[in-house]
């Protein structure tokens, strides 16, 4: 690369703005680490009337014009940051195409299009640095794809939302019902106007995929394995969870099981000891184990305008420098066997925690526990705190009934619930979150 790198930003919004913002803020810092000046060419708006919270360098093109941006000849990397997969797709495919290359937040679009993306990247020499596309100013990607390239990565346990880790922690610590705190977190713009991908735990499943790609050379689509979000927990389960000494969080793991990968994306009981179940607010946090290094933990904050931004320049630079360029073909992109397979659903074995409501009468728990005793799922503790006999129109009163069980299968757990459902003095619905002790 020449002395000038010259960028084409796509987007202009809270991240967008951000990478303006810290190149103008010390250029002089930001080229001594880079080697050279950064030149922005582009950069392309949806609303060319927009008000902006931030002021373009001096020359900067703005255009809604994608297509002129990433094929001009004078543009040597594309800074993807518009979100999305349909018209991010078209673009960052169109800058490969057109030889240059791209840096991206886009965790979908590579969760996605991955393959294609890649391949695209490979065919025509050039490379894709996404530090920014998981866990947002924490070097996750580089940690991974770099720092433990000695290593097996036996584990990786994280939290990659902070959407999600922010409602679970004001839940927890305020005692706030979900969907209070589900408001305030779209007031506060941590939560989308639809927080769909956040809460159904979508979001943090792309994210997983990628690093899993990363850490063990294996392409898994986010149908391949157990995930479930946020949004049926109520505030009861926050207070049991820490009657029991756990916090719950939206836990993302892979798991590497001699030739299999334990996969899953869940609202996990975590004992409240360890640093994963003590991270709150909209942070993120990686704990990995890795056969040489032993437990790494990693930690900050996972997205907003700052620590994104920061992670798209750091890329920038390693583009300028060149290490991104030898770096990009020897990750864990391309390889098509790499001897593992997803672990069905069914045989991952941990303990559970399991909330029933149930009528007051006698023989419920006896019936509930002949079930789980037929799967051969034994009990570790039972809450069921004291109640009225009868409720306000004298019929007996339902009560929670709280079972922690030993370790055993989803298979196992799954069976069960089948039976629980025919009984008539369980009602629905019930909720079952795995332990990770």
């Amino acid at each position: 690369m020449s002395k000038t790198i010259r960028v084409a930003v796509l987007g202009l919004g809270t991240v967008g703005s951000g990478i303006i913002r810290i190149l103008q803020d010390d250029p002089e810092m930001i080229a001594r680490r880079a080697g050279c000046q950064f030149d922005i060419r582009y950069v392309v708006v949806r609303d060319l009337q927009k008000k902006r919270t931030v002021s373009l360098p001096s020359g900067t093109v703005m255009t809604s014009d994608w297509h002129q941006a990433v094929t001009d000849p004078n543009v040597d990397v594309v800074v993807e940051v518009i979100g999305g997969i349909t018209t991010a797709k078209d673009a960052v495919l169109a800058a490969l195409k057109a030889r240059k290359h791209v840096v991206t937040a886009n965790k979908a679009l590579l969760a996605t299009f991955g393959d294609e993306v890649f391949d695209a990247a490979k065919a025509s020499g050039v490379s894709i640095a996404f530090e920014a596309a998981v866990a947002g100013g924490i070097p996750i990607i580089a940690t991974v794809g770099n720092s433990l390239t000695g290593n097996r990565v036996e584990s990786i346990e994280a939290i990659l939302n902070g959407t999600s880790n922010f409602i679970l922690s004001e839940m927890a610590n305020k005692k706030r019902a979900y969907s209070d705190v589900l408001a305030e977190a779209q007031r506060l713009g941590y939560a989308e106007a639809d927080p769909a991908m956040d809460s159904d735990g979508t979001d943090a499943a792309q994210k997983l995929t990628l690093l899993t790609r990363l850490a063990y050379g294996k392409k898994v689509e986010v149908k391949e394995f157990l995930r479930q979000g946020i949004n049926t927990l109520e505030l009861a389960d926050m207070l049991y969870a820490d009657e029991l000494g756990y916090r719950v969080k939206l836990l993302a793991m892979t798991r590497l099981v001699g030739k299999q990968l334990e996969m899953h994306v869940e609202p996990t009981l975590i004992r409240r000891s360890r640093a994963i179940a003590r991270t709150d607010g909209a942070i993120n946090i990686v704990e990995l184990h890795g056969n040489a290094v032993g437990r790494l933990i990693v930690s900050g904050p996972g997205a907003g305008e700052m620590p994104t931004a920061s992670a798209v320049v750091a890329d920038l630079i390693d583009m300028a420098i060149g290490r991104a360029q030898l770096t990009f073909p020897r990750l864990e992109l391309w390889n098509s066997d790499s001897g593992l397979s997803v672990m069905p659903a069914e045989e991952i074995e941990r303990r559970y925690y399991l909330r029933f409501t149930v009528e007051d009468r006698p023989h419920v728990i006896a019936d509930i526990t002949d079930i789980l005793g037929r799967q051969e799922i034994s009990l570790s503790s039972v809450i069921q705190h004291e109640s009225p006999e009868r409720d306000a129109s004298g019929a007996s009163a339902a009560v929670p009934l709280v079972i922690m069980t030993h370790r055993t299968s989803e298979g196992r757990i799954r069976a069960a619930e089948a039976e629980l459902a025919k009984l008539g003095s369980v009602r629905r619905p019930h909720i079952r979150m795995p332990v990770a002790d």
